[in-house]
């Protein structure tokens, strides 16, 4: 078997699905929500029952804190659980009757975001350099 090397390693790969998959949840639903903060107070679902007020703060924590985080490869499996959880809770309890179809986005960041849950950031992160070598 031939060891990769260069730029076409898992490890690049793993920054990155990091760096598109925040920039996407980021740019999508995070920085929406913190510049509109009002209007999706006003309107935001509860669907755990925590209080719109805290629902949101929650959600923006899960869209900008944490992708954030995962970016920079900073507590990246730990980070992605917020962002797991958020994602979960929207497709199965907020938009229930969506189709695959349309809730595609929201899957495709499930995927993203587990895939680098189970993997870890890889070499090219923050937490590589904090971890010791295997």
């Amino acid at each position: 078997m031939r060891k990769l090397i260069g730029p076409f390693t898992p490890d690049a790969g793993l920054l990155f699905a990091r760096i598109a998959g925040a920039a996407l949840l980021l740019w999508v639903h995070g920085l929406p929500k913190l510049l509109h903060w009002q209007e999706e107070l006003a309107h935001i679902d509860d669907p755990l029952g925590m209080g719109r007020g805290l629902t949101l703060a929650c959600a923006l924590f899960a869209e900008i804190v944490c992708p954030l985080l995962v970016a920079v490869g900073l507590f990246t499996r730990l980070a992605t659980l917020p962002v797991l959880f958020l994602l979960l809770v929207s497709m199965l309890l907020v938009h229930p009757e969506w189709s695959i179809a349309e809730g595609q986005f929201g899957w495709l960041l499930l995927i993203v975001f587990g895939t680098i849950a189970l993997s870890g950031a890889g070499r090219y992160s923050i937490d590589s350099t904090l971890t010791p070598a295997r």
